[in-house]
């Protein structure tokens, strides 16, 4: 029965593949088929673990990939790999002047040989479509290669780039997130965090991705919780809810007179019970 894997390349790219033969576990280097090439990337799951992180990721178009790890990569075609980020750094220069010559509005972000060395991705992010078709004509006769040009978002460009949060941890995107989700403006209120753009926003300038890790947990809590600006009837007649803090457990009431107290959730549970059996 061939066994699945999970391979990760340059950047956040990576694909799923199936192997025969072979004894594979996360960290081996190998050397995989590509789009008329092979390609070398590294294993970061194997077995039932890659087949869930397939499915749950959407990267599965079949239930057994059509694409094969070839072999583990031998140490001269590692050197090799390593050698090609010069080459990708000239590249990538070389793409840019090129895109200023055709006065293009695109940012080259990064770009990416593959292991033959018989196709080279360019990666970048622009605002409106962008017509490069003599771009890629240009850059083919330069390289002498086939040209790849994909345009990514900005979230996408982050974690292509890596870098470190506010958090002062390197960003999620790039090391371990196994996918961009939307990330709402709701997120943020449901978490009575503050709406200023520059607290709630990551590198890439968009929302942050973390905003969605403890949203249910707020929300289930939320429900304890009754809705600011609700009229009560408690021990003290009707009062309005200012505020709720989740983590107290504590509730901020304002009388008709204007007079404010904070009350538990417990506290206020009891009296609004009494006031009904009265």
């Amino acid at each position: 029965m061939p066994g699945f894997a999970e391979v990760s390349f340059k950047g956040t790219r990576r694909g799923y593949f199936r192997f025969d033969t072979l004894e594979l576990a996360p960290g081996d280097r190998v050397i995989v088929q590509a789009d008329r090439g092979e390609d070398l990337g590294e294993v970061t799951a194997v077995g039932n673990i890659a087949e869930r992180k397939c499915s749950s990721s959407g990267g599965c178009a079949t239930p057994t990939p059509t694409l094969r790890i070839l072999r583990l990569a031998g140490s001269d075609e590692v050197s090799r790999a390593r050698h090609k980020t010069d080459d990708e750094r000239r590249a990538r220069r070389e793409t840019r002047r090129y895109v200023a010559r055709h006065g293009l509005r695109m940012k080259v972000t990064e770009t990416e040989w593959r292991f033959d060395r018989k196709k080279l991705i360019v990666y970048f992010t622009a605002e409106k479509r962008v017509d490069f078709r003599a771009l890629v004509r240009d850059l083919a006769r330069a390289f002498r290669t086939r040209i790849e040009l994909k345009q990514i978002g900005v979230r996408d460009e982050a974690a292509l780039l890596g870098g470190v949060g506010r958090c002062g941890r390197e960003l999620c995107c790039s090391t371990w997130l196994p996918e961009l989700k939307p990330v709402s403006l709701q997120l943020a209120k449901d978490q009575s965090l503050s709406l200023n753009p520059a607290q709630i926003s990551g590198c890439c300038g968009r929302l942050m991705c973390c905003l969605m890790y403890e949203h249910e947990s707020y929300v289930d809590a939320r429900r304890r919780f009754p809705r600011e600006g609700r009229i009560l009837r408690t021990a003290r007649g009707p009062e309005r809810v200012v505020s709720v803090n989740i983590f107290r457990e504590t509730i901020t009431l304002q009388s008709d007179e204007g007079e404010h107290r904070v009350v538990s959730v417990d506290e206020l549970k009891r009296e609004m019970a009494s006031r009904r059996r009265n």
